[in-house]
């Protein structure tokens, strides 16, 4: 409901002026009366109705449409006995402040019924003053008729253009969480590859120093390029200027992979040719992560990449031949959830299976199905 304060309506399409004349009016009509006990009860009704319309505003429940019911009862008698019929005005502006729906389906039909059956008995009545002033009658007829129904749908829309402005905020605080978790993945899986590399030729330098100088300092050269590189990756990922590719990152990986002494082999053809950008950015981290837990974790000599494309769907294929995982085992790990994450963003899927022979993680993402030209 609107403040108890707002009599005058707003936004109607009549100005604050010509409300102030409808609220001035009905003393003239009854002032016009040579009997002075109508001019009290006119006065009466006229107070009676401005304080039962100003508290109706701030009623609730069950006393709002009693309150209605007395404004309706006082408009119908300054009709017939006065020809004032301008506090249907105020009550249709009333009923469309409604927001119960079927509390102002209700309050309008009754209000246009019994106004309409008031401005036909007072032409019997109050013929003559109801004939001087026909065409505002008309036009008061007509606001009883429209007034609430465009109220109401107009308070309808704010009201939903609040919610949906209410949603968007809410949509915008998902998105900087779901931002910041991104951020925090893509920061793990770039760090933690480049670490990791770091640690296992850090581990290679510190056998060496003693043994051979040369590839001591080249491990150590080693390191520190790929600390570089891990800067360089870290800057990209926050400007948030880079595409992974997975061209390029199945390159990285062999890098790594034969940097921690194992060996590397890549099977099938990759086709990205119905592969979208996003989901090819989700696949490049996730082979990423997948290689990092294979170098962390399998203590494996072999890891194998292999690309499928089926009907529909695109493999990838991470086999090892370590010593496998615990796939009951409650913690699965960052990268484990993390590549889930992401599939689930694209729709793909993840699965894994293991035993003392090794591991075999499966990525598998859709493709976009091509239309012909003749479609």
């Amino acid at each position: 409901m609107r403040n108890w304060y707002h009599i005058f309506p707003k936004n109607t399409g009549l100005s604050l002026y010509a409300w102030i004349i409808f609220c001035l009016l009905p003393f003239y009509f009854i002032i016009r009366s040579s009997v002075a006990v109508e001019i009290i009860i006119g006065i009466i009704m006229i107070v009676l109705f401005f304080t039962t319309y100003r508290l109706s505003f701030i009623k609730k429940g069950w006393t709002v449409y009693v309150s209605v019911g007395m404004e309706m009862a006082i408009s119908i008698g300054m009709t017939l006995y006065f020809g004032y019929v301008y506090f249907a005005l105020f009550l249709a502006f009333f009923i469309g402040n409604i927001q119960n729906k079927a509390g102002f389906i209700t309050l309008y039909i009754i209000h246009l019924t019994t106004s309409i059956a008031a401005v036909t008995v007072g032409f019997f009545i109050q013929s003559q003053s109801f004939f001087s002033q026909l065409p505002f009658i008309v036009l008061t007829i007509i606001g009883v008729i429209l007034l609430p129904i465009s109220l109401f749908s107009r308070n309808r829309q704010e009201e939903l253009e609040g919610q949906l402005a209410d949603a968007n905020k809410r949509i915008s605080q998902l998105m900087v969480v779901e931002e910041r978790q991104r951020i925090a993945r893509d920061l793990h899986d770039t760090l933690g590859q480049k670490l990791s590399l770091i640690g296992l030729k850090s581990d290679l330098a510190k056998k060496l120093v003693d043994i051979d100088r040369m590839r001591t300092l080249q491990e150590l050269n080693d390191i520190n390029q790929t600390a570089r590189t891990a800067l360089k990756e870290v800057r990209e990922l926050v400007s948030n200027m880079k595409d992974a590719k997975l061209q390029d990152e199945v390159l990285r990986v062999q890098q790594v992979v034969e940097a921690a002494q194992m060996e590397f082999k890549v099977i099938g053809e990759l086709d990205l040719s119905n592969i979208p950008l996003l989901v090819e950015n989700v696949l490049s981290m996730c082979l990423k992560e997948a290689i990092t837990n294979v170098v962390k974790h399998s203590k494996a000599t072999l890891c194998q990449v292999s690309f499928e494309n089926r009907e529909g769907e695109l493999l990838i294929h991470v086999e090892d031949d370590g010593i496998g995982i615990d796939k009951d085992k409650e913690n699965k790990g960052h990268g484990i959830e993390g590549m889930q994450e992401r599939l689930e963003f694209v729709n793909g899927n993840l699965d894994y299976s293991s035993n003392l022979k090794g591991t075999r993680l499966t990525i598998q993402v859709p493709t976009i199905i091509q239309e012909s030209k003749e479609g």
